[in-house]
């Protein structure tokens, strides 16, 4: 380096680099002296050339050359002027920066006069570029290499480099650091393929004036970390940009680990906070000061009672801005702290906290404030947003309306139940009250009643399908005991026919027609879950391959049949015929969703549900295995699907149904122990889901669910003894009565349990056997029961009724020495019963 005092060697340059002084003249006398030639050649030649044609060769030539030699040194020009140079050179001295332009192999063809300055200030007699320049100063090999490397990528670049004091390199003062920023950029002109223009700036002042302001940053952060309040400020994503080192103490928190938009306000002051500071709608304000009363969460999970002084704003888009807040402790509760500040404190504290959501309106129907309940209801519940625009837009009329109500002079108040805008909508009551005569402002109290509502509907909906089951049960129950008469009195008739006897065929059309009325009458009663189950511990995978090929008939070639089981699937209890025909009903259905094809998917799979996962159903939690029933058809109607396990509710045509298949299926899962629910999409499909209890049975009690045990046939239905048969129906009663005494027992008959007391009192010795219907006036079949073993009789019993077994069973308590028949049962069904109990 060379000091500005000493002497220096002057580099100059013109255009692209070439010193031209004294050519000129050169130029301008080898000029004469070619004209002086070519004139003395004419001389000679005066003879055989023409005069004139002599004086104007030579005078043409001498301008010829005079041109050749002035363009050579650069006082002729062929294209634009020398004015354009001129301006060039000028532009580029006006940037004041060192400016050089490099070829593509680095050589320097132009330079600057704030260059050609520098170069000679280094003590270089010749222009070189700045790569060449900086070559042998290995700390700044990397940053030199790096701005080369952008060159031949042919994009911008550029480097800060500090020079060291009394650093050697060009630019470098003896007694303090430099710091230099040198740029590249590639020149994309017309005739300068791989050019390049370098920039050499001298930044320390600006680097002085960064490095003091960061230093007064420094100081006005470290004032602002030592602050006695805590601070911070977050953005319109909720991202804390900075918290002081006061905040984060009380929070526990460290510092360092609160930067980079890693702490948000959810973690300060949970996700309901965060509502209570961002829920504002835009307004005429450009900004909006508010004070709140919350708790904020420390790391460790403690609650830190403050006070924040919350700002924030709009933009004019409406876009919310960064927020600036001031936490302040909660006042001790000593003596120091005032009364009022105190009680201030712990009403807004339970305002905030408050259950239920709690706002208050301006005589507009703003909302001015509102608690943390509140501006849970919906997205668009907000600070300065009005009431109305939280509420569907059918109801927002009701709205306006409580408000005119209760708007005026004296305290009013009245209640409104509406929709609010939510995913989903909710359910909500506002109760409006006015609030001050002065301001003629509201209070308003919300009452999110979604739950109470979905409540309310399952409950009326389960009420209403138990009143269905129990009318339903005491139809089947009462027709049970016709079809029974009927049924046996076609038995004893066909006894005495023969198949070739013109009666026999309409006595079996009587008994088909029968059986029919009893296939009906055994759906109503599995609906009402009145019906006996067989239930064994199995898996539905063996159930559901069994169901295969048959579920393959049913539905025909132009539905497909996918099943998916379920690994390690968990076994259930349920009676495997009735669940069977829950499969097989559910896909007859599927089958007339689909007229034109599609797929039929039966899944299976296990479940866990615990209690925040049960959700709007009304599902227990606990183990459960599912059964998923799933079709691509026309779908359910919204408005429907809720009728679908009613009895009799069919939407096929006159005569494609009966109306009862989806409630046998209801009844018989829930008779089982499960749930049933649908879930269906107009145009896509509906899926039905079945949830089975888990059961987890001792290995030995599977082996011995699994054995068959083969019916044994008896060919010999006759039989010895006396039977008392006990029956209020008295077609029942005849019917089994000549029933019996045709196979060679003696009967003795009783209308009601008081009859039969006496009849066992008489002849109890004589008695082997009692067949009694369960339900009798003034004494049913199980009080009977249990007055003959009150008496000490321990005659064998057989029950007959039209509900379910399980169904009295409970009034036995415990008493399992019974047999039962259901109704309608035909002459042999009862002669295999009473068989079989007499000779157990």
């Amino acid at each position: 380096m060379t000091d500005a005092g000493s002497k220096q060697t002057e580099v100059k340059a013109g255009p692209m680099g070439a010193t031209r002084k004294g050519w000129p003249l050169l130029s301008l006398f080898l000029a004469i002296l070619l004209a002086v030639a070519c004139a003395a050649i004419a001389w000679k030649l005066r003879a055989s050339v023409p005069a004139w044609l002599l004086v104007a060769g030579a005078v043409l030539a001498f301008l010829g050359l005079v041109v050749l030699f002035g363009y050579l040194a650069g006082i002729v020009h062929i294209g634009p002027s020398d004015r354009n140079q001129a301006f060039f050179n000028g532009l580029v001295d006006a940037l004041g920066d060192a400016c050089v332009v490099t070829d593509q192999r680095g050589r320097a063809v132009y330079g600057n006069a704030a260059y050609l300055k520098f170069v000679s200030a280094a003590g270089l007699t010749r222009l070189v570029g700045i790569e060449n320049l900086y070559a042998g100063y290995p700390d700044l090999a990397q940053n030199i290499y790096r701005l080369s490397q952008s060159v031949r990528e042919k994009r911008a670049a550029s480097e800060e480099i500090r020079l060291n004091a009394g650093s050697s390199a060009p630019g470098a003062k003896p007694d303090r650091p430099v710091w230099i920023r040198i740029s590249v950029a590639p020149i994309e002109a017309p005739g300068s393929p791989g050019h390049a223009l370098w920039r050499h700036q001298d930044i320390s002042a600006d680097r002085a004036k960064q490095e003091a302001a960061f230093t007064h940053l420094q100081y006005i952060i470290n004032y602002l970390d030592q602050a006695p309040a805590g601070f911070f400020s977050a953005d319109a994503e909720g991202r804390i940009a900075y918290i002081n080192a006061t905040l984060a103490e009380w929070l526990g928190l460290d510092l360092e680990a609160t930067t980079g938009g890693a702490l948000t306000l959810k973690d300060v002051v949970s996700e309901a906070g965060e509502k209570l500071l961002t829920r504002i709608a835009p307004s005429g304000q450009a900004t909006l000061t508010e004070a709140f009363d919350i708790d904020l969460i420390a790391r460790d999970g403690r609650s830190v009672p403050a006070r924040i002084i919350h700002r924030t704003g709009h933009d004019q888009d409406g876009r919310l801005q960064p927020s600036r807040s001031l936490v302040l402790p909660q006042p001790p509760k000593g003596a120091e702290a005032g009364a009022s500040q105190l009680s201030d404190a712990r009403l807004s504290r339970f305002f905030n906290t408050a259950p239920i959501g709690i706002a208050e309106l301006d005589s507009r129907g703003i909302i001015r404030n509102a608690n943390l309940a509140f501006l849970a209801l919906s997205p668009e519940a907000k600070r300065g947003a009005a009431l109305e625009s939280l509420v569907a837009p059918a109801q927002i009329g009701l709205v306006k309306e409580a408000l005119s109500a209760v708007g005026g002079v004296g305290p009013k108040s009245t209640h409104v139940d509406v929709s609010v805008i939510s995913d989903p909508p909710r359910s909500v009551q506002f109760m409006i009250a006015s609030h001050s005569e002065a301001e003629a402002s509201f209070l308003v109290f919300a009452l999110d009643m979604t739950e109470n509502k979905s409540l309310e509907v399952q409950v009326a909906q389960g009420q209403k399908m138990q009143a269905i089951g129990q009318l339903a049960g005491g139809v089947a129950h009462d027709f049970n005991n016709v079809l029974t008469a009927i049924i046996g009195f076609s038995d004893l008739l066909l006894a005495k026919h023969r198949p070739t006897d013109p009666a026999f065929a309409d006595i079996m059309n009587i008994k088909q027609n029968a059986n029919r009325a009893a296939n009906l009458v055994r759906q109503l009663l599995a609906f009402s879950r009145r019906q006996t189950l067989r239930p064994d511990v199995l898996s539905l995978t063996d159930v559901i391959a069994d169901l295969g090929n048959l579920l393959g008939r049913l539905l025909g070639e132009k539905v497909e049949l996918k099943v998916v089981h379920g690994r390690d699937l968990g076994m259930v209890k349920v009676d495997v015929n009735q669940f069977e025909q829950v499969i097989i009903n559910l896909a007859v259905n599927a089958r007339d969703a689909m007229p034109n094809g599609g797929t039929l998917t039966v899944r299976t799979s296990n479940a866990a549900v615990s209690a925040l996962q049960t959700g709007g159903l009304a599902l227990p939690p606990g183990d459960y295995v599912v059964c998923e029933v799933q079709d691509t058809g026309t779908g359910i109607p919204k408005e429907i699907v809720d009728k679908i396990w009613e009895p009799f509710f069919s939407t096929k045509d006159v005569g494609k149904g009966t109306g009862l298949g989806l409630s046998t299926v209801y009844g018989i899962i829930k008779q089982t122990g499960g749930f049933i629910f649908c879930d269906s999409v107009v145009g896509k499909g509906t899926v039905f889901r079945i949830y089975l209890p888990r059961h987890y049975p001792l290995a030995a009690a599977v082996e011995e669910t699994r054995e068959e045990k083969p019916e044994a046939k008896r060919a010999d239905h006759t039989g010895k003894g006396t039977v008392l048969l006990v029956e209020d129906e008295d077609a029942v009663r005849a019917f089994a009565s000549r029933a019996l005494a045709s196979r060679g027992y003696t009967v003795l008959e009783a209308a009601s349990g008081e009859e039969a007391l006496a009849i066992v009192a008489e002849k109890g010795g004589e008695i082997s056997l009692v067949i009694s219907d369960v339900v009798m006036p003034e004494m049913d079949g199980p009080t009977l029961l249990k007055e003959l073993r009150k008496r000490g009789v321990m005659i064998k019993i057989i029950f007959i009724s039209g509900y379910a077994e399980d169904a009295f069973e409970k009034n036995l308590e415990g008493e399992e020495d019974f047999a039962f028949l259901p109704k309608p049962f035909s002459l042999k069904q009862l002669a295999e019963a009473v068989k079989t109990v007499m000779g157990s």
